[in-house]
């Protein structure tokens, strides 16, 4: 006979109609830890073991647990034992039998939370649920309200990443990185190329920040507008926050600038993935260099000069 097992003080009551109706939701990453969306329409398939503690996190307390053949002090009959501290945001499970399977209801934030637990050689260690993105964390919302002064400590803590990843990992544990040394992204201009060699992205600040280098392919300088950096992102233009450059390139020479970008044009947010094709553009001020002189040819024959005395 199965045992329903109902933590002390917690109450919730799941409709199995409800429950049957659901679309199951199977992880398809084998990996040991996951991540996956709170959502109360769906069911939530948890490969678990007998050798194994499997832990599922929610981001509060935990209002309520119910679910047919658990054991919360293993000498119960059941086929799964539970462990739950009232009051935590997290609970653990393991098998008791190796086809053991069923179904484990999880009270939270006041709606039922439904999982599907069953033995596998791959169990998931750590399931770690996510509340689903509000509109603000998708970019309906307005952007943050960043000062300049907040911008030029971005700057420099992209400029100091590679000692402050090494030294002290907490202060860029939240910031986004990546290089482009396999594919990079070259903006080409004929005359001159800006390539982006590092991208950071400060997702509290919504704010992208870029290490890029110019390259003059002219003999003369090449000149500016140091200020007027703009981001193109697929049909989307985005405008400077700051930026660190000098307005100058020697002539065939090359100079390391970095610019951010917050937000949208509009005052939103851009949640810009550093996985984006980018082109960096620039107001020339120097005028291009002039064109080649053309030179023509003709088939006209060529007669030879004579010399005073009429020798060739």
């Amino acid at each position: 006979m199965k045992s329903i097992v109902k933590l002390p003080t917690f109450t919730v009551t799941v409709s199995l109609a409800v429950m049957m109706l659901t679309n199951t939701v199977a992880l398809a990453d084998s990996s040991a830890i996951q991540q996956v969306w709170l959502d109360d329409h769906v069911v939530v398939s948890v490969p678990v073991a007998t050798n194994r503690v499997t832990t599922i996190n929610f981001p509060g307390p935990i209002e309520a647990i119910d679910g047919a053949g658990f054991t919360v002090d293993g000498k119960t009959p059941g086929q799964f034992q539970l462990a739950h501290a009232q009051g935590s945001a997290f609970l653990s499970v393991r098998a008791l039998f190796p086809k053991a399977a069923g179904n484990l209801n999880i009270r939270w934030n006041e709606r039922t939370y439904v999982f599907e637990l069953s033995v596998s050689d791959t169990p998931i260690l750590s399931l770690n649920m996510e509340a689903l993105p509000t509109p603000e964390d998708e970019g309906a919302g307005r952007a943050p309200d960043v000062s300049p002064l907040k911008l030029l400590s971005l700057l420099d803590k992209a400029k100091a990443f590679p000692l402050l990843k090494s030294q002290q990992p907490e202060s860029v544990a939240d910031v986004g990185f990546t290089t482009y040394d396999g594919k990079p992204l070259v903006s080409d201009f004929n005359d001159y190329q800006i390539q982006i060699d590092q991208a950071f992205r400060f997702n509290t600040e919504d704010t992208l920040v870029f290490r890029a280098a110019i390259t003059n392919e002219t003999g003369t300088p090449l000149i500016y507008q140091p200020d007027s950096f703009t981001l193109r992102a697929g049909n989307r233009l985005y405008p400077q926050s700051i930026s660190d450059a000098s307005g100058t390139v020697s002539p065939k020479g090359q100079s390391i600038v970095y610019f951010a970008v917050t937000g949208t044009p509009d005052g939103g947010r851009n949640n810009l993935s550093l996985k984006n094709q980018f082109t960096v553009l620039v107001n020339r001020l120097s005028p291009p260099p002039p064109p080649p002189p053309v030179v023509t040819t003709t088939n006209a024959p060529v007669h030879p000069i004579r010399s005073p005395r009429g020798q060739p």
